[in-house]
């Protein structure tokens, strides 16, 4: 199995966290099995490129709003609309093959909407959820859903 790619934005370094220790992670149970895929992640920004996606990835989003409580009287989302954008580049969001989110659950219907609104509107399956800058639980369950959903594609 190839590595897994993912594709991730952080703003307070929560996410970027996340991602490094999962990394990490990976390359652990790689080590162990070399059956188990490591993980290539590339972190986008206000300064990334945009550049034409060949490979399947994932997304790891966090969640910051300001206005309306995102459900029902409207949202106006911060910080991650580069994602987004990079995302909606050409044919990247062909390769997007899943989203994985966090946030703080302290906002309750809040929590990952970032992520669950990117599933929708590119159309991809929400893979899985951590709180801002997760556990290693988080770590070992996101990654085996991870390569569960590369396996189920037959990547």
């Amino acid at each position: 199995m190839d590595s897994i790619r993912i594709l991730f934005i952080s703003i307070e370094g929560n996410t970027r966290n996340f991602v490094e220790h999962l990394t990490h992670y990976a390359l652990a149970q790689h080590l162990k099995n070399k059956s188990l895929p490591e993980i290539e992640a590339t972190e986008i920004s206000e300064q990334t490129d945009f550049a034409d996606e060949t490979k399947p990835f994932f997304c790891f989003v966090p969640t910051y709003l300001d206005g309306g409580n995102g459900i029902d009287n409207g949202v106006k989302e911060l910080m991650t609309n580069v994602m987004g954008e990079y995302i909606d580049y050409h044919d990247n969001a062909k390769q997007l093959i899943g989203v994985v989110g966090s946030g703080n659950k302290n906002f309750n219907e809040q929590y990952c909407l970032t992520a669950r609104r990117y599933c929708e509107k590119f159309d991809a399956p929400f893979i899985d959820d951590y709180e801002l800058r997760g556990v290693p639980a988080d770590e070992a369950r996101v990654y085996k859903k991870l390569v569960e959903r590369v396996q189920f594609l037959n990547l």
